[in-house]
């Protein structure tokens, strides 16, 4: 079929841009990288065998087709390659369906045959090249392309655009165009005619005339290798047919500069790993993980090394954890550990990037004690195995340290990020993005430590480092930007939160696609500034761009559905503030293990709609389920447990039975002064909470001496002008 070719489209911008491969079609660097590895692997005999075995089973039934698939297993070889792909038969259908559809269990089935094909197309056009007498020629094709496609195409005028499968062409214009004419009859499809103009005196994708090989001699055809790519030229309308047209296209030549960049760019992207795992590789690295396992799971059922088994259950388990499916990682990590260990020495690197891995997975799980023992098994064997100044042992601190900020232990979180500043003050340049990394995480701490100055300085020594080593419109600029923005942000400075965030959000605009996730994390934050300015109409507009990007990813659309909520939660709308929180909630359940910490901020809001509508056994039922969860899940000092001890309290305080109230404050005053520093703002709430529960009892005195306390703690710590700061006077 004409119009079920596959087809890439590159225009003039993402070709002067190579930073970013994700941008490039997946479609264009699948078929690059497949078409290196199909020529670069052998095959013996038995992956005829293969071929027909897994035919069989898909053709199941059909007499017609199991009789031709024994005829080929019998007769193959690889010169008649071509008279088999030109047959009407499974090899033809299948060969375009598995590169139209980038199936990877069906191209690794057909590797042997896809590259004999390339191969005696190759052949032709060494005996052909001298016949055209270094004269420039025209062939066509005539098909249609769908309506989205030909916008695509439109845009690529000046850029390039390649055919995935194998490519045939005509010399004969007026069949091609009857071709074009047909496809444009069909429901959103253009018909279109492409005029190929072929230099042979320019070194190129291979192309050959095939009328004496083919299985159809009466056809003249000039059949393209894979993936050939062509400079979009003209794009013309045709007999004033608004759904027939003519584009130019011109074979490009080997050393094309343009297209040698971003060949170059993709290959450095994937290293020197051969066959199978380059494709793997290049798949987990654009973020392509339904593609990555299907070629994993292929290479996994075919092989019988040890080595290879634990390499291919590593990468299972690395597209599981970023498919959030922790179990599943977990498991294929596991299996490859066990493989590693009986294979390798005790203190071998490698079981070091096992335990990390693992380690990573429990730390997203939220069981934060169990990732802490994996990650200093690695951090141990890389102690023992390496310089003390070693980079890998930065990643290590990195990981141990970002454990200990999850678990509210951050004087311990920055002892390790501050061996990993040593190791890179030692082994870097002042201006590594690498140290702005640090910085940026270092920054993370002092922000939940509520050290709002110190969480800015971190900040921005990472934004001025960026500043200095990266282009103006670099995503991780954007990050910084971001960072920077939500430190004012809490500190109540909103005019300076929204400047970082647009600064931000600017960034991003240029230099990621319209539909990426850090998109929406721009437009949460905007909204985040504007609904505590109180600009709720303006907070819902954004948060609203953010629920329309992420869709699909469970964790951002719960967050975006929390913040939305929040917003109806401030303007005293309580159902639907209540619907959303619950929307929220229920994804949470279905994308996380039950005692993710997540979940209790879910129930904590929950809990804090029922409480301003009055229902208190409501509230109290969701703010438990929030305790029980911190207590199972965090140490019994981190912070956050102290925030739901305060809930309980204030509720407990709302409906009178003060005593317990008291007890609830009490054990949150109990963990802020045990882990935070004497100016912390949340010890300041838990003196105003219990001065709170004072003043309802009628205990005046020691009211005021606690709000007293919260005060002194706001105005060193607060803007002058920071609403918390009316509160505490008012109090």
């Amino acid at each position: 079929d004409q119009d079920t070719i596959a087809v890439s489209f590159l225009t003039a911008d993402e070709m002067a841009s190579t930073e970013n491969l994700n941008q490039l079609e997946l479609t264009f660097m699948y078929t690059h990288i497949l078409k290196e590895i199909l020529l670069d692997i052998e095959y013996s005999r038995k992956a005829i065998q293969n071929l027909t075995t897994y035919c069989r089973n898909i053709f199941t039934g059909n007499s017609m087709q199991l009789q031709i698939i024994n005829e080929f297993e019998r007769e193959y070889r690889p010169k008649k390659a071509i008279w088999w792909y030109t047959r009407e038969c499974f090899t033809y259908k299948m060969l375009n369906e598995a590169l139209r559809m980038l199936d990877a269990d069906m191209i690794i089935n057909m590797g042997f045959f896809i590259r004999h094909v390339h191969q005696h197309i190759q052949h032709l056009y060494k005996q052909q090249v001298s016949s055209y007498e270094r004269k420039p020629f025209v062939v066509y094709r005539g098909q249609g392309l769908m309506k989205s496609d030909f916008e695509k195409l439109q845009k690529a005028k000046g850029g390039l655009i390649s055919f995935n499968n194998f490519l045939s062409t005509s010399k004969n214009e007026k069949v091609s165009l009857s071709f074009a004419r047909n496809a444009s009859t069909k429901p959103d499809m253009v018909g279109i005619l492409f005029i190929i103009s072929i230099d042979p005196c320019l070194q190129s994708t291979p192309f050959a005339s095939i009328k004496e090989e083919s299985y159809c001699k009466e056809e003249d055809e000039i059949l393209f290798s894979m993936h050939t790519v062509f400079q979009v030229g003209a794009i013309k309308q045709m007999d004033n047919n608004k759904q027939v047209y003519q584009v130019e296209l011109q074979l490009t030549s080997d050393d094309d500069h343009q297209l040698r960049t971003l060949t170059d760019r993709i290959q450095e992207e994937v290293g020197s790993t051969t066959g199978w795992r380059r494709l793997g590789k290049l798949l987990l690295t654009i973020d392509e993980f339904d593609k990555a396992e299907e070629v994993y799971n292929v290479l996994l059922k075919q092989t019988s090394d040890e080595d290879e088994k634990s390499l291919y259950y590593g990468c299972l388990g690395h597209v599981k954890h970023e498919q959030g499916d922790y179990e599943k990682a977990i498991w294929y990590y596991e299996q490859g550990l066990d493989i590693k260990q009986k294979l390798l020495p005790s203190n071998h690197l490698l079981l070091a990037t096992s335990y990390s891995n693992i380690g990573s997975v429990y730390n997203n799980k939220g069981d934060y004690a169990t990732a802490l023992s994996f990650y200093e098994k690695a951090l141990e064997i890389k102690q023992k195995s390496l310089p003390s100044n070693h980079p890998s042992l930065t990643i290590s601190y990195n990981n141990i340290s970002g454990v200990y900020n999850n678990m509210g232990d951050y004087s311990k979180a920055l002892t390790f990020y501050e061996k990993e500043l040593e190791i890179c003050h030692e082994t870097l340049s002042s201006h590594h993005p690498l140290l702005a990394t640090l910085y940026n995480n270092i920054g993370g701490v002092y922000k939940d430590m509520r050290e709002y100055s110190k969480a800015l300085l971190s900040y921005e020594k990472a934004l001025e480092i960026r500043h200095e080593s990266l282009p103006s419109d670099h995503p991780s600029l954007a990050s910084s930007y971001s960072n920077v923005g939500n430190v004012y942000d809490i500190m109540g400075e909103y005019s300076k939160a929204l400047s970082s965030y647009e600064k931000a959000l600017e960034i991003r605009q240029k230099s990621i696609p319209s539909n990426h996730l850090l998109l929406a994390t721009s437009y949460n934050n905007i909204g985040s500034v504007h609904n505590n300015m109180g600009d709720y109409t303006t907070a819902l507009s954004f948060y609203e761009k953010a629920l329309e990007i992420c869709q699909e990813d469970l964790p951002s659309l719960a967050t975006t559905y929390h913040n939305i909520g929040f917003v109806y939660h401030n303007m005293g709308e309580y159902s639907k503030a209540f619907s959303l929180y619950k929307k929220a909630l229920e994804i949470r359940q279905k994308a996380l293990p039950s005692n993710h910490p997540s979940l209790a901020i879910s129930y904590n809001n929950i809990g804090g709609v029922y409480k301003d509508m009055g229902e208190y056994s409501k509230a109290l039922s969701s703010y438990e389920k929030a305790l029980e969860i911190r207590q199972k899940s965090l140490p019994p000092n981190h912070s956050s447990l102290a925030s739901s001890y305060n809930n309980i309290g204030n509720l407990y305080d709302n409906t009178g039975e003060y005593s317990k109230a008291l007890s609830y404050h009490e054990k949150a005053l109990e963990i802020c002064r045990e882990t935070l520093p004497s100016t912390h703002p949340l010890l300041a709430t838990s003196y105003n909470n219990i001065g709170l529960v004072y003043k309802d009892m009628g205990e005046y005195s020691e009211a005021l001496s606690f709000f007293k306390k919260d005060l002194e703690i706001s105005q060193k710590t607060l803007p002058s002008n920071h609403p918390s700061l009316a509160t505490s006077y008012n109090n």
